[in-house]
């Protein structure tokens, strides 16, 4: 396998050579040459006699054992700025199979030293030599499996041959395995990375519809405000100014008093229409508690004015949210109480406030007369758009804030009224 050790800072595997997918372990890579060596030198020694290993064959092992060592010196200090595989890894590979096969040529145990080849080949040999360097390794091998090097007679020679072939394919085989597992590694690795890079494109692209969601919400209720202001306000206002040069106009006592009390009737029509926008913006009950005190206190005094029994219950931990959030949710709350008082005939109602992480959820609940919502809504109720909010109204609320409201009621089975909208904590 190949070490991305080395590798740039931004670099990436797909960047690289494939085989950096999965590098190899870093003791495995750097301590089998040595420990195969001690290993081949401690077989060579057991079975010297048995071999038949001759005092110019002890010196020879010595000198190749040396060579092998001082070669594994130089590579360990040129891998740390050149991992490979390159030329110079390419270079190492060659003279560390050549000396394999020398020690195996003087005694076959040393076959050990040679067998390392087959770890690192990936790492060293540039990708159309490998098969050549696992040839190498192959070589070395095989002859170590018939006895010894070289071959004595004709047939070992044929069998030397299969043995090199064999091992050679084993090899191959065995490489292509790992290059097709290495293959699915890269392909779940991309699929991951393309999950993720899609999630992050989604969580942006949610909080960019959120946001724009919001802004259309303002705008929205924005444009309704000046609406309900030139319809109410400003035309009072411009009857409160007719009135009134009447009034400057005329001498008569009685005619001025008409016109002045009319003014006057505007004037306060106009103030209380006033204070109703001002309401809409930003509801007194909001003024100095938080949402679940303010729904508790509007649930307290609509029991109190009505006479229904009706209580409020918070779950989750509750957490300050946006002012629009908090509006929301309270004008919901108050048009569906006056529902279940003026529509359902209620005699009991639940009202419940639930954080959840990311949403929070109001239900209203009441044991009233109950209406079928699939029936279409009759102009002036309190389940249409009649009256003035009702459920068409609450619904847009709600869906001004990406949130959602549902209602499920069956006629003599009472109602639930239930307002989802996103979370979106605010620090006052």
């Amino acid at each position: 396998m190949a070490n991305t050790e080395g590798m740039a800072p931004d670099a990436s595997p797909q960047d690289t050579d494939p085989r950096a997918v999965h590098p190899a372990p870093p003791l495995l890579l750097r301590f089998s040459p040595p420990a195969l060596l001690a290993v081949a030198l401690v077989l060579a020694g057991a079975t010297a006699a048995f071999i038949g290993m001759s005092g110019a064959d002890w010196w020879a092992l010595g000198a190749l054992a040396a060579a092998a060592l001082v070669l594994q010196l130089w590579w360990d200090r040129t891998a740390r700025a050149r991992p490979g595989p390159h030329a110079a890894s390419a270079t190492y590979y060659a003279l560390r199979s050549a000396l394999g096969f020398g020690l195996a040529w003087i005694n076959p145990f040393c076959a050990f030293y040679a067998a390392v080849g087959c770890f690192d080949v990936e790492r060293l040999v540039p990708r159309r030599w490998i098969p050549l360097g696992l040839l190498a390794t192959a070589v070395t091998i095989a002859g170590a499996q018939i006895g010894g090097m070289p071959p004595g007679s004709m047939t070992r020679w044929v069998f030397y041959g299969l043995l090199v072939a064999v091992n050679t394919g084993v090899f191959l085989t065995v490489r292509h395995d790992a290059e097709k597992e290495e293959h699915r590694t890269r392909e779940r690795v991309e699929t991951i990375r393309e999950l993720e890079r899609a999630l992050t494109e989604n969580a942006a692209l949610h909080d960019q519809l959120l946001l724009q969601a919001r802004e259309a919400g303002i705008a929205e209720e924005r444009r309704r405000l000046a609406a309900e202001i030139h319809d109410t306000v400003a035309q009072d206002l411009t009857g409160v100014i007719s009135q009134l040069q009447v009034v400057t106009d005329s001498r008569e006592p009685d005619t001025v008093r008409v016109h002045a009390e009319r003014a006057l009737q505007l004037a306060r029509h106009s103030l209380g229409e006033a204070r109703r926008a001002v309401v809409n913006l930003a509801p007194v009950a909001l003024a100095e508690d938080d949402l679940p005190e303010a729904l508790r206190k509007t649930v307290a005094r609509w029991s109190e004015r009505t006479g229904v029994q009706a209580e409020f219950t918070l779950t989750g931990t509750a957490e300050p949210q946006h002012d629009e959030v908090r509006a929301t949710l309270l004008r919901i709350a108050a048009e569906s109480l006056s529902n279940a008082a003026r529509h359902a005939k209620a005699t009991r109602v639940g009202v419940t406030l639930t954080y959840l992480g990311q949403e929070v959820v109001l239900d209203v609940r009441d044991d009233g007369h109950g209406f079928d919502p699939s029936a279409p809504p009759e102009r002036g109720t309190g389940t249409g758009t009649g009256s003035g909010f009702g459920l068409a109204g609450m619904r847009a609320r709600a869906e001004r804030l990406a949130g959602e409201l549902t209602v499920e009621s069956e006629p003599g089975l009472g109602t639930v009224v239930s307002a989802c909208v996103p979370s979106v904590p605010y620090e006052r």
